[in-house]
């Protein structure tokens, strides 16, 4: 049995990250923080990944930073900790390639935030999600990037403050998961969509993903002209060539990165 904290696989042009720190509810160290970004940033490294899948052993996909963490440490060692913790915030964000988080039982804390992270999120219908920090004396700040992103002011302080949970139907309504799925079937359909994007041009979804990101700190008529000339770089690419005459022809493209 593999002890690491992060296992990494690959099924195709699928690569796989599993959180494996079961038994203690897949919470966060430094080591599995480190091993976390590292391996996001060898699959996006790797030319033969076109999607990653973040998925977990156990029952649980993570139920936040391990409590035993937050002792012995001054002002300094907490801020250097804690930017490790977040560091998923900033490299997922960064990514060329699209992250599918596969999330179930007690997404939780930093655990949420890492499914808040992440580009596109399957949840079991088991999944019970939250910003709970706030109930032992802490605070989910770095989870509250990504959410505030997604639900907006509000509903960020709400879950932030309350430290309350709520089912994968409720984040399906508020737009944090993109689809529910019965426990036994998240895996396949995590795969499933993870192999559908996967023949998509990995250069257009490169554009695509940058540039949405992008238009998070533009006004709209600085992110309507900066999309306009992401289009028109994705447009004059051998592979968008490609794309339009294969579909023209009615034939797979051929993807050549270029």
């Amino acid at each position: 049995m593999d002890t690491s904290e992060i296992l990494t696989d690959r099924s195709g042009s699928v690569g796989l990250i599993i959180l494996n720190r079961s038994e203690e509810m897949n919470t966060f160290t430094q080591n599995f923080a480190e091993k976390l970004s590292s391996a996001l940033i060898d699959f996006d490294d790797d030319e033969e990944i076109r999607v990653v899948i973040i998925k977990a052993e156990g029952k649980n996909f993570s139920a936040g930073i391990s409590l035993d963490s937050f002792k012995d440490k001054d002002h300094r060692e907490y801020r250097e900790f804690l930017r490790m913790m977040d560091l998923h915030n900033h490299t997922i964000a960064k990514m060329k390639k699209p992250v599918i988080g596969a999330v179930k039982g007690y997404t939780l804390a930093n655990g949420a935030g890492l499914a808040f992270a992440c580009d596109l999120v399957i949840a079991a219908e088991d999944t019970k999600l939250g910003t709970t920090a706030i109930n032992v004396g802490l605070i989910c700040l770095g989870p509250a990037v990504p959410l505030n992103k997604i639900v907006g002011r509000r509903k960020t302080l709400e879950m932030v403050l309350t430290g309350d949970m709520m089912t994968a139907g409720e984040a399906l309504a508020l737009g944090l998961v993109n689809r529910v799925v019965p426990a036994d079937e998240l895996e396949d359909a995590a795969m499933e969509l993870a192999l559908k994007l996967a023949k998509k041009s990995p250069l257009a979804m490169e554009v695509g993903k940058r540039g949405i990101y992008a238009l998070e700190d533009l006004s709209y008529h600085q992110g309507a002209d900066l999309m306009t000339e992401y289009f028109a770089n994705l447009c004059s690419t051998e592979d968008a060539e490609e794309g339009v005459a294969a579909f023209l022809e009615k034939r797979k493209p051929n993807w050549k990165m270029k």
